[in-house]
């Protein structure tokens, strides 16, 4: 009987040896605070999904958490979350339900919940802020957004198909930290209450991915500098802003790197105070298809003028590399249409004649020509796409 007792007791202790590579717990993946579990990658490896920014050690990846929760991956008694910044009994009761109903709108987490906790740490400076700072120091500026973001998860956007190079580059630049150049996230991200539906639907979709992706000690600038119009703004804080805004550019020669039909401080007074202004036209779809003939060109710039850039994900790609060249580069983004909306008080998006708006249904079409031929004589080049 003794003899059978220890051969339970090996037979358990063997299948604990057996198991431990499977379920063990990555120091990586529990040290740098990412949230998942290791598994063996070789017995598991369909299992995977999204491991692109996962941490490998030996034979062991550590999931990202959307992976684990997925019916189609380990099996639920299997499953470990690890993330040192997220109390796991606070998880299984506030975040367990956002993550299985992962993609329904009109999800509103509760305020207690602790991703949002975290993501209401992060170190965001307001819009005055941002523009104080490169203002008064001569910054660039590079700017993340939704569309930004989901390039780096793998999706592709409206008006710009997902590259994995693209992806790559978006989540290295995210990561740096470059003398002179400021990196800006959306401060909506760390706004619990008093969201707009968008951005509630938005974190509750990819709040973890977020919390795994973004730095907690990092000082971002706002990404929501270039969107100071929100339609129940005060109109005299409005136009302060703008103001301050155009100090950016005040009595500079300028060159604005734009989509073909974006017309950046076209049929407003939004460039009245620069010096010159020229213009690069580049692709309003899939620019970053023909990135290289965009840089190439750019670095033809004098690199004592000025460069506004207005092309979206692609745009926040180039301030990064002209920046490190010597340029001052401005990932400008929709300023203008934000001016443009304010000229007519809108009180939603809506179309503007002859411009291309990306945000609003049929936007992109039926754009009508410009008669001003002074345009015309601001443009240097025009890119397309091969």
């Amino acid at each position: 009987m003794l003899q059978n007792k220890n051969f339970y007791a090996f037979s358990i202790l063997e299948f604990l040896i057996l198991l431990l590579p499977i379920l063990t717990l990555c120091d990586k993946c529990y040290s740098k605070g990412n949230t998942g579990i290791c598994i063996n990658k070789n017995k598991y490896k369909d299992s995977i999904v999204n491991n692109v920014r996962c941490l490998e050690s030996d034979n062991l990846v550590c999931c990202d958490l959307e992976s684990t929760i997925n019916k189609n991956n380990i099996s639920r008694n299997k499953r470990h979350t690890v993330n040192n910044s997220l109390n796991e009994k606070k998880y299984s009761k506030y975040c367990k339900k956002c993550l299985n109903l992962k993609g329904k709108k009109g999800l509103d987490c509760s305020s207690r919940c602790p991703a949002l906790k975290k993501l209401s740490s992060l170190n965001i400076l307001s819009n005055e802020e941002t523009l104080d700072y490169i203002i008064n120091n001569n910054k660039s500026i590079s700017r993340f957004g939704d569309g930004e973001f989901n390039l780096i998860f793998g999706e592709g956007i409206r008006f710009q198909k997902f590259d994995n190079n693209m992806s790559k580059r978006l989540a290295d630049i995210l990561n740096s930290n470059k003398e002179g150049l400021i990196i800006a996230i959306p401060d909506k991200l760390k706004m619990v209450k008093n969201n707009n539906n968008f951005w509630k639907n938005y974190i509750s979709m990819y709040q973890y991915k977020l919390i795994k992706l973004l730095n907690f000690n990092k000082i971002y600038g706002n990404t929501q500098m270039s969107r100071f119009y929100w339609f129940n703004n005060n109109r005299s804080d409005v136009l302060k802003y703008i103001d301050k805004l155009k100090l950016i550019w005040d009595k500079k020669d300028i060159v604005i790197i734009e989509g073909e039909k974006s017309r950046f401080g076209i049929n407003n007074d939004l460039l009245n105070n620069t010096k010159t202004i020229q213009r690069i036209l580049c692709p309003a779809i899939n620019a970053y298809d023909v990135y290289e003939k965009i840089y190439n060109e750019a670095l033809k710039i004098n690199k004592d003028k000025l460069i506004l850039i207005a092309l979206g994900p692609t745009a926040t790609i180039l301030a990064y590399d002209l920046h490190n060249v010597g340029y001052q580069a401005i990932d400008i983004g929709h300023a203008d249409i934000s001016y443009e909306w304010f000229l007519r008080n809108a009180t939603h998006k809506i179309k503007i004649e002859n411009k291309y708006v990306n945000e609003v249904k049929d936007g992109s079409k039926n754009i009508g020509d410009i008669t001003d031929n002074s345009y015309y004589d601001q443009i240097l080049v025009k890119i397309l796409n091969e």
